[in-house]
C-alpha cells in the first residue's frame, strides 16, 4: 500500500466530530517525520468526503491546509460539533485516540 493509501485507511477511522493532526496521523503510518507527506495526500485525496481530510488539523489545534478552502473546512467540522475558539480546536476535547 502506498504512504497516501495508508494515510486514508487510518484517516477513515477518524470518526465524525472527532480530529487527527498532521504529526498524528504521520506516527500512526510509522513515518513520524513525514507531516507535510501527510499533508500532500490530504490535498490529493481522491476519496473525499469518504476520508475526511477535514478532520486533519494543525499540531495545536489550528485549522490549516485544505484544498477548498480554511472557511468550508470550519463549516464541516462545526457541522460535526466540533467547536472551535480563536480559530483553533481544543485538542483535548476533540482529538481522537487511534
Amino acid at each position: 500500500m502506498s504512504f497516501n493509501e495508508e494515510c486514508y485507511s487510518i484517516l477513515r477511522k477518524v470518526p465524525r466530530g472527532k480530529v487527527i493532526t498532521y504529526s498524528e496521523l504521520a506516527r500512526a503510518v510509522g513515518s513520524p517525520k513525514s507531516a507535510r507527506a501527510v499533508g500532500n495526500a490530504m490535498n490529493k485525496n481522491p476519496y473525499a468526503p469518504r476520508v475526511p481530510c477535514h478532520r486533519v488539523v494543525g499540531a495545536n489545534g489550528e485549522m490549516v491546509g485544505f484544498a477548498s478552502g480554511i472557511a468550508n473546512k470550519i463549516k464541516m467540522l462545526k457541522r460535526e460539533g466540533v467547536e472551535l475558539k480563536n480559530g483553533k480546536v481544543d485538542l483535548k476535547i476533540y482529538k481522537v485516540n487511534l
